[in-house]
């Protein structure tokens, strides 16, 4: 034991540990009010911390009070952020006992609003931001971050943040959020999760003229030297990091695609707006044929929007409906998009590569109302970042058509949603099967509650994060996603759907995200892709992974 030089002092370590105000200012660490009086006599802490001792669950009141009684959801985040940075362990456990109410706080729709003000409430740093300027260095940018034994990155070029476009640096929330619902949701230990931002710039003008803008104050690097850096950092990641699982998220279409395609055969890699976005839409679609009583391959889908996420949603839906026997241009046949010029369609000169494969022989049609009364589908599909896009003629239409029309209005944030729950409940007169990216509260018409799902990535992207980490897999695969979506389908009991539910309650996400992680754990074993030996019983093996936030008792006999 060292003790400090002054007389009387405390120790400046006990049993590895920090003690005093350093020990109070490691979030990692602390527990303000619920140190035991023999830590606080032993880690130097009387008097720095009040005497009366809290637990945890004491703590939880007083932060569910202050959280409450704050006057706006920005006000909340900067709140729970501020927890965060002074107490991981007891903001871990209020997210995770409290996640219906506190995750449109620090994930959508409030997350959004906080990457546009993210100059102005920044406080401290919780992640790395790789700059356009830090080209040949990268691995020195990395080798700064404390932890040895990270299992995730998140990272996004914060081109294409939600529906907001292009936030730069100030994209950083981005990854900060889903890194935490890594933990909330899927029990991965926060220790062993790294944000990244790479900041090439920004196109957005109203950013570029703010003094409180954090990133660099330059247009976005573009070709050649943006590859570059995207590829070091890659390279970089995984020579520090062995058996990292790389997440993108946010980038635009015209990166989002080919980063992809890029990485995935190369390193453990996927995109969560294409991969994830595709995974909890097809669990949804799926459980909306569990009441409409159709197979999957005979649902004409049509999609409003054709950008990373409407592609990857259609690509894993032709994908299941091949395992129902269509070959895999019946399959897309099946799949129609509308984008901002109306009905993709061949022969159209305007069309990017991305969505040539959905581009089938048909008449030019000039919007999403005209394509509905044509193509006359089952299913419709909202990712066009336009709110409000889905209008009572065009709902009335599905409505016309189909005793149960399934639609989904999955752009977020909630703004950018293409109708909200109670629109698509009243202009289908309740018979609407309605899904949404960003929360929606229940709608009461004719008597009858009818509760929303809400098809956010956060059923899919933390437990196939887990099942990838467990296996220590190679590389994410689409069997993985697919395996992903049939099971958080499986999850949706009968009572959720009676009130309209498709996806299983959140409050059993945790139980969801471990039974993905444990179905994707067996794809990567069976596909020969796991470096982990395969453990005796996968699921105890997923289960002894999961962070529990609790403290744990520093000095024993407290």
């Amino acid at each position: 034991m060292k003790v400090d030089s002054r007389a009387g002092g405390a120790p400046r370590s006990v049993a590895g540990l920090p003690t005093g105000v350093e020990l109070l200012h490691d979030p990692t660490l602390n527990k303000g009010t619920g140190f035991t009086d023999r830590e606080r006599q032993l880690l130097g802490l009387r008097g720095l911390v009040p005497p009366r001792r809290c637990s945890i669950e004491e703590q939880q009141v007083r932060i569910l009070e202050n959280f409450r009684r704050k006057p706006s959801a920005l006000e909340k985040y900067i709140f729970l952020t501020s927890l965060q940075e002074r107490n991981e362990t007891l903001f871990y456990r209020v997210l995770i006992d409290h996640l219906e109410e506190m995750m449109p706080i620090v994930y959508t729709p409030t997350v959004g609003e906080a990457c546009q003000a993210y100059g102005l409430i920044f406080r401290r740093p919780h992640g790395v931001f790789v700059s356009a300027e830090d080209r040949g260095r990268v691995a020195e940018l990395l080798a700064n971050w404390p932890a040895d034994d990270v299992q995730v990155i998140v990272v996004t070029d914060g081109e294409r943040i939600l529906g907001l476009g292009d936030l730069g640096a100030q994209g950083m929330g981005i990854p900060v959020g889903k890194l935490a619902l890594y933990t909330a949701c899927a029990g991965l230990h926060p220790g062993r999760c790294l944000p990244i931002t790479i900041d090439v710039g920004t196109n957005n003008e109203a950013l570029l003229a703010d003094p409180l803008y954090i990133g660099l104050p330059q247009r976005r690097v573009r070709g050649e030297a943006y590859d570059a850096l995207v590829a070091e950092l890659v390279a970089a990641a995984h020579q520090r990091f062995p058996h990292v699982v790389i997440q993108f998220e946010d980038f635009a279409n015209h990166n989002a695609f080919r980063l992809l395609q890029t990485y995935r055969s190369q390193v453990c890699a996927f995109n969560d707006d294409i991969q994830g976005t595709a995974a909890v839409t097809l669990a949804g679609v799926y459980s909306a044929m569990r009441v409409t009583g159709g197979r999957l391959r005979d649902q004409v889908i049509l999609f409003l929007g054709a950008g990373e996420a409407g592609i990857g949603i259609a690509d894993l839906i032709a994908a299941a409906m091949v395992e129902e026997g269509l070959t895999a241009a019946e399959a897309r046949r099946q799949c129609w998009f509308v984008d901002s010029r109306g009905l993709v369609v061949a022969g159209r000169g305007d069309l990017a590569e991305h969505k040539l494969p959905y581009a089938h022989t048909h008449q030019p049609l000039p919007d999403l109302l005209s394509a509905v009364e044509a193509l006359r589908p089952n299913v419709l599909l909202g990712v066009s970042g336009q709110g409000r896009t889905f209008t009572r003629e065009v709902v009335a239409a599905m409505a016309r058509r189909n005793e149960r029309p399934v639609i989904f209005a999955l752009s977020n944030p909630t703004s950018n949603a293409e109708c909200t729950a109670q629109e698509a409940y009243g202009w289908s007169e309740g018979r609407a099967l309605f899904a949404s990216g960003s929360p929606f509260a229940a709608v009461v018409l004719g008597g009858k509650t009818y509760v929303p799902g809400q098809g956010n990535n956060v059923y899919i992207f933390p437990g196939v994060g887990l099942g990838v980490v467990a296996a220590q897999a190679r590389h994410v695969t689409d069997e993985m996603f697919m395996t992903a979506a049939k099971t958080l389908a499986g999850r949706v009991t009968a009572d959720d759907l009676a009130v309209g539910r498709l996806y299983p309650h959140l409050s059993t996400i945790r139980e969801s995200s471990a039974a993905i992680a444990v179905a994707v754990a067996e794809v990567a074993y069976a596909q020969g892709l796991a470096d982990a030996p395969r453990p005796a019983d996968l699921a105890a093996h997923v289960a002894a992974l999961r962070y529990a936030p609790e403290y744990r008792d520093y000095v024993g006999g407290g």
